[in-house]
């Protein structure tokens, strides 16, 4: 079996590629037909997928039997302000990926976002609720699930929120740093949704990809917070005392200049994964314990 993991570099494109090598997760051994499989890393620099000739051209000679599009433009503030970058990845890239896997015959995962529902629920959004992003970053995230859906019949979108990995830039790394260099940090507390750690997602994805249960699914941590409430539970694990002090998103948009609006509310249920591969997901405090136990940043 050939896997081909697009944005290879990533939180999730690393977890991706370090538990097929090892054969196991954080959750727990995954099947020997992933671990025997080739994997095929790509990001920027080998492929384009806003390049729909050579996207086409590479998915073609490689011929992979699974595409996990880690691929993303998720520079939320980024996106507002360079809408024709946001819309080339997160939609035309996925669109290309899309075409390309129904020409092998592969199956296709395409990993997506809280940010296309409205984000003023008031219980987890399922996933048969309707999506109303509310940035270009989750319309162009919206376009790119529609994109896949409708060029590829072997699609799985998988929705997830509020990552963080081993490898890479996320928000438990730079609470750590911003206390660590000014001895405390300021966190919203009006905004409510479910930290999710990268190695448990990929999992997921490695389980869902043996089978044929294609369709919209949701993969996020168990159980919810503010992000204020994340950050506090990160200083107490990594032993940092009460640094972390809390204020409201207006507060924090005045005081920072943040252009774009943030989900108040986009909680995810994994109804999907409960009803069909079953849901593992650990609750985000104990899967945020590990990762501060072995995370080196």
């Amino acid at each position: 079996m050939k896997i081909m993991i697009t944005g290879c570099h990533g939180q999730l494109g690393n977890e991706l590629q370090s538990i097929i090598k090892s054969g196991k997760s954080e959750i727990g051994l995954i099947a020997d037909e992933i671990k025997n499989s080739t994997v095929i890393p790509v990001d920027i620099d080998e492929l384009d997928i806003s390049n729909c000739d050579q996207t086409l051209k590479f998915v073609s000679e490689n011929k992979p039997d699974i595409i996990i599009n880690c691929a993303a433009m998720t520079n939320v503030d980024g996106c507002e302000t360079m809408k024709d970058v946001a819309f080339k990845v997160n939609a035309l890239g996925v669109k290309n990926l899309a075409i390309s896997a129904k020409r092998v015959g592969a199956k296709f995962i395409h990993v997506s976002t809280d940010y296309v529902f409205a984000g003023n629920g008031t219980k987890p959004y399922t996933e048969w609720d309707m999506i109303n992003p509310q940035s270009v970053y989750g319309a162009s995230k919206a376009l790119g699930e529609k994109y896949a859906l409708t060029f590829c019949d072997k699609t799985f979108i998988v929705r997830t929120s509020w990552l963080y990995g081993y490898i890479g830039k996320n928000f438990v790394k730079t609470v750590r740093r911003v206390i660590r260099e000014h001895g405390g940090i300021t966190v919203v507390n009006d905004q409510r949704g479910n930290p999710t750690n990268a190695n448990d997602l990929a999992h997921h994805l490695l389980k869902l990809a043996l089978t044929e249960e294609y369709g919209i699914y949701h993969c996020t941590g168990e159980g919810e917070c503010s992000w204020y409430d994340f950050a506090v539970k990160i200083a107490e694990y990594s032993e940092m005392g009460d640094t972390v002090k809390p204020c409201t998103t207006e507060e924090y948009n005045s005081k920072y200049n943040v252009p774009t609006k943030r989900p108040e509310y986009s909680s995810l249920d994994n109804l999907a994964l409960k009803c069909t591969v079953g849901n593992e997901m650990r609750d985000w405090e104990i899967a945020l314990k590990e990762y501060i136990s072995k995370v080196e940043d």
